[in-house]
């Protein structure tokens, strides 16, 4: 359910509202043909080859631009155990099956639920594009800008991301279990508001809500969490009681955040906890 309409046209260029991480794996280097020479049985790196391992490699352009802020929403969305999925009998005929089809299917929910009426020359939009996507190696950090985004907007992004985790679980997943075997059960998701910048040509972000929603998606194995700072949903999602009456106000210790973080959960999620993990959560 998305409580608010916003007018724009889909453009994908260099300027457009989404795009990929020209780096979406993790970084690597490898020699070129011609580095080697041998000498007395021993290969020898030539020194031009050997230097050209240097921050170049990363692809972040001239690190020593000065940063831009944004103010941003970010969403880290998380394979559980994808590490273990990784591990299986045989994992080059699998993870690349199960990796094309999620990042596939992400990137088209993450439009699905962006869109609400499509028109001849483009679409109603319940909020923005994000403008920013990586991969992360076990799942996808995501970035909007909120600078043209109004308060209903940016809090319909929560739901989205609500609605995306839901439909891993009851339509890709039941379709990708035909392909391959131990796939990741569960999509979770850390959402938080706050200020990113950039990093050398803008190919990559730093800001601390970046560190927030990467601690919340793991926040008690709970498949979605939000931090309260920056959103104020009692007043935006009021006149939608349902909406409102599936979350919860907790106050919780968050690893190298703080103490007493006051994060949104859903009341459904709590109840399945085990009475440990509700331990670590008090009402405010």
């Amino acid at each position: 359910m998305h409580l608010d309409k916003q007018l724009s046209k889909i453009q994908f260029n260099d300027g457009g509202c989404t795009r990929h991480n020209p780096n979406p794996n993790m970084p690597s280097f490898s020699f070129p043909n011609d580095s080697f020479r041998v000498r007395n049985g021993e290969r020898v790196v030539k020194h031009e080859s050997f230097d050209l391992f240097n921050p170049n490699v990363l692809g972040l352009g001239d690190i020593t631009n000065e940063s831009i802020s944004r103010p941003t929403i970010a969403a880290l969305f998380d394979l559980q155990a994808f590490t273990v999925f990784c591990k299986q009998i045989e994992p080059h005929l699998s993870v690349p099956i199960y990796l094309s089809g999620f990042l596939n299917w992400i990137f088209g929910a993450i439009r699905k639920e962006t869109i609400e009426k499509k028109y001849k020359k483009g679409v109603l939009m319940w909020h923005d594009l994000p403008f920013f996507t990586k991969f992360m190696g076990d799942g996808l950090l995501v970035l909007w800008d909120t600078t043209s985004m109004g308060q209903t907007a940016q809090h319909n992004i929560i739901l989205s991301c609500e609605n995306i985790i839901s439909d891993y679980e009851n339509a890709f997943l039941p379709q990708m279990r035909r392909k391959v075997a131990d796939t990741p059960p569960l999509l979770r998701c850390g959402i938080a508001k706050g200020t990113v910048f950039s990093v050398g040509n803008g190919e990559d972000f730093v800001g601390s809500c970046i560190n927030v929603a990467a601690r919340l998606q793991k926040l008690a194995a709970l498949p979605i969490a939000f931090a309260r700072r920056g959103f104020n949903p009692e007043e935006q999602w009021k006149d939608y009681a349902t909406t409102m009456r599936n979350w919860q106000l907790m106050q919780v210790s968050v690893r190298g955040i703080g103490e007493k973080e006051l994060v949104y959960i859903r009341k459904s999620d709590f109840r399945k906890l085990p009475e440990p993990d509700k331990k670590l959560f008090q009402e405010p």
